[in-house]
């Protein structure tokens, strides 16, 4: 394919539109102008209420929240999003502590910046997450795994057990249609972290720990044949016994 032709489907290409959330007017106008130079369209909101209300309205395709915000903080924004849509969202905030990263992984983010940021690394990560999103939505095909008393949908975003169907954060369905996809293959945190969550995590890997520890109560009880495991010193896997194969 040619550049001019490259160039000219680039530009027909509807710009992607992103939603700064941050209560610090100076942080959103640094954030817009850095986006706004690679292409994006932007949405300014500077409270999580106004977040909100923009999200219904514009359907932006990700989502630049800050933590610390008057009226709606941004882990409810976070959470609320959740129940409607799996739009990306990158959590944006002066708080550095192990906590609340795990907590904003936890409900459903899929990346975690803390302040003071440099905007081109902000800007990477901001592509980086909407690549994977979009390769995500280009796979046609259902992924649905099923095992004896479980099934996985990663297309519904839905999980069952028992014949039962439960709500569950995207996250840990996510985490759980990975590992069910290598079974009795072991994975490191760190190659957990990259490969559900689509970025190269820098901080406390324990946000693994929690997911595994949140799906196992879930798990418990269905099923004999297949089980979540830890492999002391080296990670996690979803362990299928021999002669167990993936129903379908």
């Amino acid at each position: 394919m040619d550049k001019n032709r490259v160039k000219e489907e680039m530009a027909l290409k509807k710009a992607q539109k992103i939603m700064i959330v941050d209560d610090d007017a100076n942080i959103c106008e640094l954030v817009r102008l850095y986006l706004k130079k690679e292409g994006f369209e932007t949405v300014v909101c500077t409270n999580g209420e106004k977040a909100l209300e923009e999200f219904a309205a514009e359907q932006p395709d990700l989502a630049i929240l800050d933590i610390m915000m008057p009226k709606v903080d941004g882990m409810t924004v976070c959470r609320e999003i959740r129940k409607t849509s799996n739009m990306p969202i990158i959590m944006l905030t002066a708080k550095g502590e192990t906590f609340d990263k795990v907590l904003g992984l936890e409900l459903g983010a899929d990346d975690y910046m803390v302040k003071p940021f440099e905007g081109k690394e902000l800007v990477a990560r901001v592509k980086a997450v909407l690549r994977r999103s979009e390769v995500q939505k280009d796979e046609g095909e259902e992924k649905i795994i099923e095992y004896p008393n479980i099934v996985i949908n990663l297309t519904n975003y839905e999980l069952t057990l028992g014949g039962e169907t439960f709500d569950i954060p995207p996250k840990e369905l996510e985490l759980l249609y990975f590992l069910a996809s290598h079974p009795n293959r072991v994975f490191t945190r760190e190659q957990l972290l990259e490969d559900v969550w689509g970025f190269d995590y820098y901080g406390d890997s324990r946000t693994v720990d929690v997911h595994v520890k949140r799906l196992r109560e879930k798990l418990e009880g269905y099923d004999d044949s297949w089980s979540l495991k830890t492999v002391w010193g080296v990670g996690y896997k979803f362990e299928v016994k021999p002669e167990v194969k993936p129903v379908g």
